[in-house]
Formats: C-alpha cells, sequence, structure tokens
C-alpha cells in the first residue's frame, strides 16, 4: 500500500516505439519509484494510452518543475498529458433532485473515508433533501429550475461552484438536463443513469424495460456532455430480472446497482485513473 504522496501522469499520444522505456525513464532518470504503470493500445485509433504513477519521497525535482520538464519529453511525441497529486483534495459539490439513495451512499462513504476528497455543497431543484445535509454539516442550495428560469438559475449554480471553488460536480439523480452553456463551462460531471446505456437512454428506462420484457437491467455512471446520456462511460454494472419482477422490482433492485455504480465512478475518478479520449475511456483500475 502506498503510503507517501505520489505523482500520476495521465498520457495519451500517437502509437510508436519507445513509449514505455521513455515515460519509465522520466521517473527513473529523477529518483522516482513507480508504484504503478499500466498502458493499453488503441490499434484502430492509433493511440497509445498510459497511466504511471511514482513516490514523490526520492524523486529529484520540485512539484512545480514536473511539469515542465515531462512536457519537454511530450512534445516531440506529441503527447497530451494531465499530471496529478495524490495528496491534493479534491473539492466536490453534489447535485440531487428528490431521491436521496446515492446521495446518502456517497455521503456515508464519505464519511468512512473511502473518497480522499471534500463535500462542501449540495445542490437540488427541490427542497426535499435539505434535513440530509444538514445532518452531515454540508451547506445546502435549493434552485428550482424550470424552462423559463433555466439559464439563470444555471448561472446562479455556476456562481456557487465558483464560491465554494468546486473541482467535480456528482449528478446523484439530479433530475434535470445540463444545457450546453453550462457545460461549455464547467466539464467535470459524472452522473448516474438507471439503465445499461446505450439502451434506454432518458427518461423512465425501468419501465421501457419492463415493456420490453428484457432479462438484464444495469447502471451506468458516465461524463457529462451536451448530448442526452452519451457522455464517455466510467462504469458499469448489472443484474438479472425475471418475468416475475414488476416494475417496482426493477426499480428496488436499480437503486442498488445505481449506488455501487456511481460510487466506482467516483472513486476511479479522484484517483486519476480514467482517461478520456474521444467519446471514450480508459480505466486504469
Amino acid at each position: 500500500m502506498v503510503t507517501t504522496s505520489t505523482a500520476t501522469l495521465l498520457i495519451s499520444c500517437p502509437d510508436q516505439q519507445g513509449l514505455v522505456a521513455k515515460i519509465a525513464n522520466f521517473v527513473y532518470a529523477n529518483g522516482g519509484n513507480i508504484v504503478h504503470a499500466d498502458q493499453h493500445r488503441d490499434e484502430a485509433a492509433g493511440l497509445f494510452l498510459s497511466r504511471i504513477e511514482w513516490q514523490l519521497e526520492t524523486f529529484n525535482l520540485q512539484r512545480e518543475l514536473i511539469g515542465p520538464a515531462f512536457d519537454a519529453i511530450a512534445k516531440p511525441l506529441g503527447a497530451t498529458w494531465q499530471l496529478h497529486f495524490s495528496d491534493t483534495v479534491p473539492r466536490i459539490a453534489i447535485w440531487v433532485s428528490r431521491q436521496s439513495h446515492c446521495l446518502l451512499d456517497l455521503l456515508w462513504r464519505h464519511q468512512a473515508g473511502e473518497f480522499l476528497a471534500e463535500i462542501p455543497l449540495i445542490v437540488s431543484n427541490h427542497a426535499q433533501l435539505a434535513a440530509v445535509a444538514d445532518q452531515f454539516g454540508i451547506d445546502f442550495h435549493s434552485i428550482p429550475i424550470s424552462a423559463a428560469t433555466k439559464l439563470a438559475q444555471e448561472a446562479q449554480q455556476l456562481e456557487l461552484l465558483q464560491q465554494y471553488d468546486i473541482d467535480l460536480v456528482v449528478l446523484a439523480k439530479y433530475m434535470q438536463i445540463l444545457s450546453p452553456e453550462f457545460l461549455n463551462q464547467f466539464r467535470q460531471v459524472i452522473n448516474i443513469h438507471h439503465s445499461f446505456l446505450p439502451a434506454f437512454v432518458g427518461a423512465n428506462p425501468y419501465q421501457r424495460a419492463h415493456e420490453r420484457g428484457v432479462k438484464i437491467i444495469g447502471a451506468t455512471a458516465h461524463y457529462v456532455t451536451s448530448d442526452l446520456d452519451a457522455g464517455p462511460i466510467i462504469e458499469q454494472d448489472v443484474v438479472r430480472i425475471s418475468h416475475r419482477d414488476e416494475i417496482a422490482d426493477l426499480v428496488r433492485k436499480g437503486k442498488d446497482l445505481e449506488r455501487m455504480v456511481l460510487a466506482r465512478a467516483v472513486r476511479l475518478h479522484l484517483q486519476n485513473r480514467i482517461l478520456i479520449y474521444g467519446n471514450r475511456t480508459v480505466v486504469f483500475a
């Protein structure tokens, strides 16, 4: 188990010879001890994608110098990259509507120390879950949304994200569609959708699954884009159902999946294990 602070590089570049050696040698040459290294080659796209993590305890470069030093290697490779530090504590805002199961699950997991993050803010388009926020000592803001007020209310939401210095928004059953205008200004948003995407996009997937007579239902956590329920997928899971299950049974079983899938996705994001390319992800679990 890694107990010292680490640095993580997520890298994407055109596939070419010697990439693993060049990246690993950057860490080795500067006295770093690699604790995780993984890579994937997308043959169709001609891309090399990698995650490498190393301990900072013996690393010779100061943190502010790591990025510029690696960029000198990355530019000739045509690489895009991200640098993260394990002791940086992200700030999360959880957005909800009326359902509490995903919200409570995230808050319980955070309270138990599963997530290295701060959760200073809960936003809702309804007021029902204010008591949950109060129970956990988290600021709660109720911002009703209607078609007529959507853009003005989203501007208020953006102000809150800036005020609270939020790094990630988690839509924990927030039953509103974010506008392209909002997403142009804040892109780090994870949503939980109650179906195994791309099946049953949009509203009422359990009812439609029941009508279709499917034998498996699922849940999908994905990054939010302006295309409804079509952003890069982070995590999915399924459960079997039968002809004996009514819609209420599907909802009950689906809620269990939603909690687990969303928690896994948030954890993977916080651990910097997700690399987005195009509308896909590589998850270095």
